[in-house]
């Protein structure tokens, strides 16, 4: 049972003609003859009575039809719906901690200049929470360091992810040649909290190499975190993305590629997962807002 042959049969009890349900569904008179004689053939029933003119029903095709119409109709009112319902449907993105005040909120910002009407729901959680929100389809795009190989992810990578070392401006450490991790150690330690990505990594690398290390501040956002570095309560180390141009004014910052790994930083969504309009369109704009920043 197709849902063509329930609409041409629902349109002729309707209207208790075949060539005006033709004319009505702009088909010809002998397909809609067609539709219904299959139906019948699949019930093993007759649902009209041709002798009489206009045709009727007879009592199997009234009750078919009571059963069929609003299902047909419905049908009907969300295919022409389904643009409306995609115009309103929020397009839900997780990101990093990280990402949130940097990569992620230069690409809302040309979005919705663009984009005025379209709702956007952002979450942030660390790396491993942000997979799971995309995994369990409670978000439709994360913004994450690379996810492990073999995962089930598509991932877009759009930037590279390397570490780098904040200071005060004045800071002892601005003056070694080739900066290891065994002079980084011995100073007191501002991070982002336990379970953070760069903050998994520099422990695991301070516990292989054996160093002591002390923690003296915890804290959820990087941009908090340069201004304790800021007032010299301590070192961070953190993500490049996360430190900007003017930060140079109040901060010094050395790369740390050469002792702790570049990742690259991206997009990630369900595999076989089939993303919303303004999803695409969203992306095409991170694409873009991050190759103008880059040029720059």
């Amino acid at each position: 049972m197709e849902l063509r042959e329930l609409r041409s049969f629902c349109t002729a009890a309707r209207l208790k003609s075949i060539s005006r349900a033709a004319e009505a569904l702009e088909i010809g008179q002998p397909t809609v003859t067609t539709h219904i004689k299959k139906l019948e053939g699949e019930l093993g029933v007759q649902l009209f009575d041709r002798i009489k003119r206009p045709i009727q029903l007879t009592p199997v095709g009234a009750a078919l039809a009571q059963l069929a119409a609003p299902l047909v109709d419905g049908i009907d009112s969300l295919a022409a719906h389904a643009g409306v319902i995609e115009q309103e449907a929020p397009v839900h993105i997780a990101a990093t901690h990280e990402m949130i005040p940097h990569t992620l909120v230069q690409a809302v910002r040309v979005f919705l200049k663009t984009h005025p009407h379209v709702h956007l729901r952002i979450n942030a959680g660390r790396r491993e929470d942000i997979m799971h929100m995309v995994e369990e389809g409670e978000a439709d795009l994360g913004f994450v360091p690379s996810p492990e190989r073999g995962s089930d992810f598509e991932f877009l990578p759009l930037l590279p992810y390397e570490r780098v070392l904040i200071t005060p401006p004045d800071h002892p450490l601005l003056a070694e040649s080739m900066l290891t991790l065994e002079e980084i150690a011995k100073y007191p330690l501002i991070m982002m909290a336990k379970g953070t990505w760069t903050r998994r990594i520099v422990e695991a690398e301070f516990r292989r190499r054996g160093l002591s290390y002390e923690i003296i501040v915890e804290l959820d956002s990087m941009d908090i975190i340069k201004r304790y570095v800021a007032l010299g309560m301590g070192v961070s180390i953190g993500p490049s993305i996360a430190v900007e141009m003017q930060d140079s004014e109040d901060l010094g910052v050395v790369r740390l590629s050469h002792l702790l790994p570049v990742e690259q930083a991206g997009i990630i969504w369900l595999q076989g997962k089939t993303l919303s309009r303004h999803a695409e369109e969203f992306v095409g704009v991170v694409k873009d807002t991050l190759s103008v920043a880059n040029r720059r």
